[in-house]
């Protein structure tokens, strides 16, 4: 059963905003997940699967551990939604809530950033217990380096919250990409010119020179900008944020204590096996954001202003299409990373210090991780969906459930004798798991039923299938040729079969997508 249409005018307008919104992230996305993949590629060629990167990506979850704790859980749950009520209303009010949500976080943030620079020892001996005493000072020199960082990021997020809150989502999107070519600059230039036994802390520099790009990205967005110099704890709206954010902080902490216990586990294990999950996980993130980042952010600040304004149906279709539209195009590309596997990794990582018998690591691990792919795709909308509501401790308590789901599930595979591969599964485990709690509770808040998602589930499973296939078969075919053909071939074809089979089966969010460029096409001719 399909969605029933909205009225005309209530279709337009839902069509321009959404489709807009996601057409500039979607672009901003397609920009930093390309330069990601340069920038894991860069790294890879450079200091290939080694100690070097292990302690770099130990170093580097410190300040991004912050972050997410301090600003990035609050933008979606907390931020978004109440700057979005503010940014229609009194703006003497609106910058009242935002100037003193930005000099908390400031505080927050300087004082988190001096006590990780104080006990990095510490800090590293948490979250990579295994490595042997080089590594583990190479990777506390780089906490120390790296932690003022946070500090710009953190500003970048809250300026991401207000222009979003603002429907100006041009700048933000492409903050991921500022921060990209800021590592890029910094282990392309310095690299060659650093002493080998310093050349890792090229990649230091580069997270500090890019967390720089992303706030100066952002500034001419804040035109007109009216912050003030305070601090208003009591103001209704400060304290909604903070009431809202307390059970966002709650489920981080436990993603935290799960990413220490992936980490400690993976730094017993042997030297690599870190940076070998660093490059599976970049080729899952790159649809993971490209698609279900995209949509998310794009349909929150609408399905915010629907629940405010008590229109249920119209929140309903909304988050059913955004799920609908994550299938469409996150179900294809799991299929199509599962066929095109090791043309994908050597094209992205092969070079230089990084050669076939790596490829063949990283292939198996990505194999591992891709059957949680859909799951946190979906997961990601319906997470959106509790937080429009404002309900952000549900979510966050299965958080908690999920990261015990992680560690009984990698725990019992390691007691049969499986390494890395028990660490990737129990990740698998976690996002599926997460999803499907998640799933269940909804029906609490929210009703899918009736609105085609199953429908558009199994229409967009076959089509899957027969890309998966396709690809496959042509990538045997085509292995003569090199990778480069194998991966445009087989990947033009089958993508072709996947939309064909689409057009045939009548798959909704297809149709949808073409009816918002068709739209946009009109009103650029005046139509």
């Amino acid at each position: 059963m399909t969605t029933p249409p909205p009225s005309p005018s209530g279709s337009n307008t839902f069509v321009r905003r959404i489709a807009t919104a996601a057409v500039l992230i979607a672009i901003g996305n397609v920009a930093s997940r390309f330069l990601g993949l340069i920038r894991e590629s860069v790294i890879a060629q450079t200091f290939s699967i080694s100690a070097a990167v292990d302690a770099f990506t130990a170093a580097s979850l410190v300040p991004t551990t912050l972050y997410d704790l301090l600003i990035n859980g609050a933008i979606s749950a907390a931020l978004v939604p109440v700057f979005s009520e503010y940014a229609e209303g009194d703006e003497r009010e609106f910058w009242r809530v935002a100037s003193t949500m930005i000099n908390l976080a400031v505080l927050m943030l300087a004082f988190a950033t001096l006590v990780s620079i104080w006990q990095a020892p510490l800090v590293i001996s948490l979250l990579a217990g295994g490595f042997d005493e080089e590594i583990s000072a190479l990777a506390t020199s780089m906490v120390r380096w790296m932690m003022p960082s946070v500090i710009f990021v953190g500003l970048s997020g809250l300026i991401t919250a207000l222009l979003h809150a603002r429907q100006r989502f041009l700048l933000p999107s492409f903050t991921a990409s500022a921060y990209n070519i800021g590592i890029i600059i910094g282990a392309v230039v310095l690299t060659p010119y650093l002493d080998p036994a310093i050349q890792p802390f090229s990649l230091v520099a580069g997270v500090v020179l890019g967390s720089l790009f992303q706030v100066f990205l952002q500034l001419p967005g804040l035109r007109g900008i009216s912050y003030q110099f305070i601090l208003d704890l009591r103001h209704p709206g400060v304290r909604r944020i903070l009431l809202l954010y307390a059970p966002v902080a709650m489920g981080i902490s436990f993603s935290i204590a799960g990413m220490i216990l992936d980490r400690n586990l993976a730094s017993n294990m042997d030297e690599g096996t870190i940076a070998t999950m660093r490059f599976a996980t970049t080729l899952i993130q790159f649809p993971l954001g490209l698609v279900a980042a995209a949509v998310s952010f794009a349909v929150l600040p609408t399905l915010s202003r629907q629940v405010s304004a008590g229109d249920e149906t119209g929140f309903r279709t909304t988050l059913a299409m955004g799920i609908k539209v994550v299938l469409l195009l996150i179900l294809p590309a799991t299929a199509g990373l599962a066929a095109l596997s090791t043309p994908i990794v050597a094209l992205v990582f092969e070079g230089n210090q990084f050669g076939a018998n790596q490829t063949v690591l990283v292939v198996a691990a990505l194999l591992l991780y891709l059957p949680g792919l859909p799951a946190a795709a979906v997961d990601q909308m319906l997470l959106f969906g509790f937080y429009a509501h404002r309900r952000t401790l549900t979510p966050n308590l299965v958080q908690g459930a999920a990261v015990g789901l992680y560690a009984i599930t990698a725990f019992t595979l390691m007691g049969f004798g499986l390494g890395i591969e028990a660490l990737i599964l129990g990740n698998s485990a976690q996002w599926i798991g997460h999803m499907l709690v998640l799933l269940v509770l909804s029906r609490g808040l929210f009703s899918l039923c009736g609105l085609g998602i199953g429908a558009a589930l199994v229409k967009c499973t076959v089509a899957s299938l027969a890309l998966a296939g396709v690809a496959w078969g042509l990538t045997m075919v085509l292995e003569p040729f090199g990778r480069i053909v194998q991966f445009l071939v087989a990947g033009s074809a089958a993508s072709i079969v996947y939309f064909g089979v689409c057009m045939v089966l009548r798959v909704e969010a297809l149709t949808f997508f073409t009816r918002a460029v068709q739209q946009r096409l009109r009103r650029r001719n005046g139509g």
